[in-house]
């Protein structure tokens, strides 16, 4: 929450929040979802692999409040209206199977 406090009334300024590995972010689950996708805002580039963990994880009312004054809202302007599935592919990983 400190580094999206930092985020707060900085609505030109570019911040370098630094790298985060992937690898590093703890899903609490063994099992997710992937599949081949595209950015959700322009210039709404193809090629993205989204990945889901199948456990729903909660944030705070505090939490939601905060990321809106850091992002001033925009998401509400961004958001991109609901794509078709177009044959889409989604798989689902688990202990064992190979996610590559």
């Amino acid at each position: 929450m400190t580094n999206i406090s930092s985020m707060i009334d900085q609505k030109d300024e570019e911040r370098n929040m630094g790298i985060i590995n992937p690898k590093d972010i703890k899903m609490n689950s063994q099992r997710y979802y992937r599949y081949m996708g595209s950015l959700t805002v322009p210039p709404c580039t193809e090629g993205v692999i989204w990945t889901l963990n199948t456990k729903v994880k909660t944030v705070s009312k505090d939490q939601v409040k905060l990321l809106r004054e850091a992002v001033h809202d925009y998401a509400e302007e961004n958001a991109r209206p609901l794509q078709p599935h177009n044959s889409r592919d989604v798989y689902l990983y688990g202990p064992g199977d190979k996610s590559d």
